[in-house]
């Protein structure tokens, strides 16, 4: 994946070359609740502030709807971090974000051991 920048944020040796508190320039907390499943969709509103290079490729996964943990493996970021970026998105129009829909949760004791069981057999 390549990111919009002036120089590589990703070394195959070295790693991500910029920490991620700095990415969400200090910030632990986003503003919007978001939890890992929720989804989040570009709007098609372009920003009308200064996005950093994470934000414009964690707007540029929203086509359709995205998980913000999906968001958080394409950025190869913390959680915590993605949070922050979305809910900036979220603020300036860029994106929507809607929990997960649990109304189907399959709570079947005899389905969770099969999945169970499926998951020692892979090991």
């Amino acid at each position: 994946m390549t990111l919009p920048q002036d120089g590589p944020l990703l070394d195959d040796a070295a790693g991500r070359l910029i920490r991620p508190y700095t990415v969400s320039n200090g910030r632990t907390r986003p503003t919007a609740v978001l939890d890992l499943l929720s989804l989040v969709m570009a709007t098609g509103t372009e920003p009308q502030i200064h996005l950093g290079p994470e934000h414009s490729v964690a707007l540029g996964l929203c086509g359709g709807p995205t998980s913000v943990a999906e968001i958080a493996a394409h950025l190869r970021l913390p959680a915590v971090v993605t949070k922050v970026l979305v809910s900036d998105l979220v603020d300036c129009g860029a994106v929507t974000a809607h929990p997960p829909a649990f109304h189907d949760m399959p709570t079947d004791r005899s389905l969770l051991e099969a999945v169970l069981d499926g998951l020692r057999r892979q090991l």
